[in-house]
């Protein structure tokens, strides 16, 4: 396929996400110096909502709020790089601002990164609920098992645990989250019968007494069920076991491919597993990320990327980049990818390795990568032409990395998403109801994702510790 080569009737439309971070310096170093950047103000809520304005009249899909709970790099050095700029140092809570957000919005979805080791997830099954139930069904989880030696530290543990524990650890949260979403309460609990003096049916509400190395939950939950029950779930990971993670639990996967072609094989690798899981291949869609310098000429598109450079922070970008061993200790710049062994950004490096197939890839490769390989610069013609070839790569969505806030936004709004939308690749309006309902027509999980085996799965269940204990020893689980 080529750009153009199908009419807009044709085409099925993307889905464009704004990738966001209650934060100054988000992914772009240095951007927030511009004179026209406005992303510093972070903490003033005004700044969020006037943004939150802009993006559901430009009608994207969903504000997607990145997150992390710990400094980059070396846990035990000196940090002062992160704080001079303000390299996600300080940063809220998106959580509670999506709270905030849901307030003044009536169509936008809102994405909350949340990491597995940060809380309970019988109090995180709650929040995100809750939030559901403020923007009448329009939240969704990005899944993350962390990546910093410091996140670990702040909420009690020595450190960064092994990749690969980190998602079996995921696959036991979400298994509580799962059963108190989609098991703990019968669709007709809630009556609310005033005449009868009936609030709710105690047969229709199920404690879950789930059991796990982690985790031992009764329930039942407390709120009732929202409008999606289950949140729309996003995840980022790129590894081999996150993408084994995502096949499994994964509605939005968010990719940084270098390359179409690196993204293909992410998406058919994904989509392959989760047929062997008994989901359907499209039961998962895939959204790159992607940055954009717009110029009504390519030349002016050009002069303005120069522009951006003058303000880029080289030392913010190899900060955001550093690579650790499995110590904790950062690898210098110039270290061959052969010689790294880290339990950290494997996706990453994957995708590095097969993007530099010339020579050696090194460590401060990443930096570069970051700045150059996911920027599109032209005319918004020619950023529609790119866009349908990653379309045509199989990828379902863009996130949209902004430069400055609210700029960056508003002018991919203005210039970008009409050409787009001639093509039939961008939506005109909002679809009535749940985030979920616009993405894949329905409000709940498909009966194929794993949670949907708990639907039901509590109703004549055991009623002590000591009945789900011996109904486990039966089971053989």
């Amino acid at each position: 396929m080529t750009p153009g080569s199908t009419t807009p009737a044709q085409r099925r439309r993307l889905f464009f996400n704004a990738f966001v971070m209650n934060t100054t310096s988000h992914i772009h170093h240095g951007q927030w110096r511009r004179p026209d950047a406005q992303q510093h103000n972070f903490n003033d809520v005004e700044t969020w909502i006037d943004l939150a304005r802009i993006l559901e009249e430009a009608k994207f899909d969903s504000m997607f709020f990145a997150d992390v709970v710990g400094l980059y790099g070396d846990a035990e050095a000196d940090y002062s790089v992160y704080v001079n700029e303000g390299l996600q140092i300080p940063s809220n809570d998106p959580a509670v601002l999506v709270g905030a957000l849901a307030a003044h919005t009536e169509h936008i979805g809102l994405a909350v990164t949340s990491n597995v080791f940060q809380q309970h997830p019988t109090n995180f099954a709650r929040q995100l609920t809750t939030l559901d139930h403020i923007s009448k069904g329009r939240v969704a989880w990005n899944i993350v098992t962390g990546t910093q030696d410091n996140g670990y530290r702040n909420f009690g543990y020595e450190a960064l645990a092994d990749h690969s524990e980190r998602y079996r650890w995921a696959d036991e949260f979400v298994d509580v989250t799962y059963k108190l979403w989609e098991g703990s309460w019968d669709d007709d609990a809630l009556v609310q019968d005033k005449a009868g003096s009936r609030h709710a049916d105690p047969d229709k509400i199920h404690k879950i007494f789930h059991s796990s190395p982690r985790y031992r939950v009764e329930g039942p939950f407390l709120p009732a069920p929202s409008p999606q029950r289950t949140p729309l779930l996003f995840q980022a990971g790129s590894s081999g076991p996150g993408r084994d993670f995502a096949a499994r639990n994964a509605e939005a996967v968010f990719l940084i491919a270098p390359t179409p072609e690196i993204a293909r094989q992410q998406i058919e690798e994904t989509r392959a597993l989760a047929v062997s899981y008994g989901r359907d291949p499209h039961d998962i869609t895939f959204h790159q990320g992607l940055s954009f310098v717009i110029g009504d000429t390519e030349d002016e598109a050009r002069e303005k990327f120069r522009w951006y450079q003058q303000y880029v922070s080289a030392d913010g970008y190899s900060a955001h980049s550093a690579i650790v061993d499995k110590a904790g200790r950062v690898y210098p710049a110039d270290t061959p990818l052969s010689q790294i062994d880290t339990n950290t950004a494997k996706g990453f490096l994957e995708h590095l390795r097969k993007h530099i197939t010339d020579r050696e890839p090194t460590v401060g490769d990443l930096a570069v990568q970051r700045l150059e390989e996911t920027v599109v610069v032209g005319t918004p013609e020619q950023i529609a032409d790119t866009v349908e070839l990653w379309q045509a790569a199989g990828v379902d969505g863009i996130n949209v990395i902004n430069w400055v806030i609210p700029g960056s936004f508003q002018e991919f709004a203005d210039k970008v998403l009409p050409v787009l939308r001639e093509r039939g690749l961008a939506q005109r309006e909002y679809g009535e109801g749940t985030l979920r309902r616009k993405l894949f027509g329905q409000d709940r999980l498909s009966g194929r994702h794993p949670a949907a085996r708990y639907r039901g799965a509590f109703t004549n269940g055991p009623r002590s510790w000591a009945e789900a204990e011996q109904a486990a020893l039966t089971s053989g689980h």
